[in-house]
């Protein structure tokens, strides 16, 4: 009889912990059944949009797939650490600063070699790839190139990279690493290895400062996106100096056209509404009035 309600016990036991494990399930799925549901107008697939509301977000995050969903890091709040990775468009920037990289050393190939610190004349004498294994084998040293490109260009880049991986919905981690791997191995260690001995400062500078630098980008293309592409009220402004923050990822939403759907949800968003109303009632000491106004933006 004992081992009988014993048995009975843990059974109930059992049935009421996958009762609410099946209920927590069912739960989360309705969240997300429930947000897919939505109009595309909401969750658009887009890139960049404004924010949406706080509101409108799952409350179990971890649960939800955000890329299912259509969400991205521009519609959710800010964050350093989530991470929404779309792979596809990140292969398709990486593409474009590979041919990016192609054409800037034909543009340094032309300049004086007082512009590039490249000696010209010693490289020609050795074929091209043994040269590349001998600058390989004698790095990295500290080079003595002007300071424009050790300490604003390659920062510069360093930014650009890690944007490139941002906007595609990376963290600040993430975006840090594409930045460390394009500077280094698609860059010092790539295509300039060819004409110079790859470059402590490069390695060192063109990642860490350009992340510092892309992250404040990146708060500041949020900002900018938010409003519809203005900045200071002007889209002229807005549009340039989104793209100085984000040249990869502009360049190809043009053809895309995700500043024009990005311009489009934010007016929605950022649409301003006033409501109120006038009462008459009975009151304590005869008829009182109230007026009452609120506004919502």
């Amino acid at each position: 009889m004992k081992r009988t309600i014993l048995h009975t016990i843990l059974y109930m036991l059992v049935l009421s912990a996958s009762s609410g494990a099946y209920a927590k399930t069912c739960a989360a799925k309705s969240i997300v059944l429930e947000q897919i549901s939505r109009p595309a107008s909401v969750y658009d697939t887009s890139f960049p949009t404004p924010h949406i509301p706080y509101a409108e977000i799952p409350e179990n995050q971890k649960a939800v797939d955000y890329r299912r969903l259509g969400i991205n890091l521009y519609q959710l709040p800010y964050s350093r650490t989530l991470s929404i990775p779309n792979w596809g468009r990140l292969w398709a920037n990486t593409a474009v600063l590979m041919a990016g990289g192609v054409t800037t050393m034909l543009i340094l190939e032309a300049l004086p070699e007082d512009a590039t610190a490249w000696n010209k004349a010693a490289n020609n004498r050795v074929p091209l790839f043994k040269r590349y294994v001998n600058h390989l084998k004698a790095g990295p040293v500290w080079d003595g190139d002007k300071f424009i490109f050790n300490y604003i260009l390659h920062p510069y880049a360093g930014a650009a990279y890690y944007m490139s991986a941002r906007s595609c919905g990376f963290n600040c981690f993430g975006s840090f690493m594409y930045s460390f791997c394009i500077s280094t191995f698609f860059w010092e260690y790539g295509f300039e290895a060819f004409n110079e001995i790859p470059s402590v400062q490069d390695l060192v500078i063109t990642p860490v400062v350009g992340s510092v630098m892309g992250e404040c980008f990146y708060k500041l293309k949020r900002h900018i996106v938010s409003e519809g592409y203005r900045l200071w009220g002007s889209p002229i402004l807005g549009y340039f100096v989104a793209f100085i923050c984000d040249p990869v990822n502009e360049t190809l939403g043009y053809f895309r056209g995700d500043q024009k759907r990005a311009k489009r949800f934010a007016k929605q968003n950022n649409t301003t509404d006033f409501a109120g109303g006038f009462s008459i009632a009975p009151g304590k000491h005869g008829i009182e009035t109230m007026l009452t106004v609120s506004i919502r933006f």
